[in-house]
């Protein structure tokens, strides 16, 4: 689970077994977990986190997704897929 982004009390991370899924980011702290889709940007899912947070970390999100996008690809074409890139 690579840590991709930290902001205040967030971790913004992937699970490794989450390539054949479209590009999100999971976002946790403490008890609590979200799952952000990347294109286009938008929650998934939501475990514990009130209202008022959710939309505080759509905007981490939302500002970051361009550099979590690159990560991801760069995770998985890297990773998950054994390096498979077009050269």
């Amino acid at each position: 689970m690579p840590t991709v982004f930290r902001s205040g009390p967030y971790r913004f991370f992937f699970f490794a077994g989450d390539a054949d899924e479209p590009p999100h980011v999971h976002v946790q702290r403490d008890d609590s977990e979200c799952k952000f889709w990347l294109t286009p940007c938008g929650l998934a899912t939501n475990n514990g986190f009130q209202p008022a947070e959710v939309r505080t970390i759509e905007r981490l999100v939302e500002d970051h997704a361009a550099d979590f996008l690159e990560q991801w690809h760069d995770f998985f074409n890297g990773d998950e897929r054994g390096g498979d890139s077009a050269d």
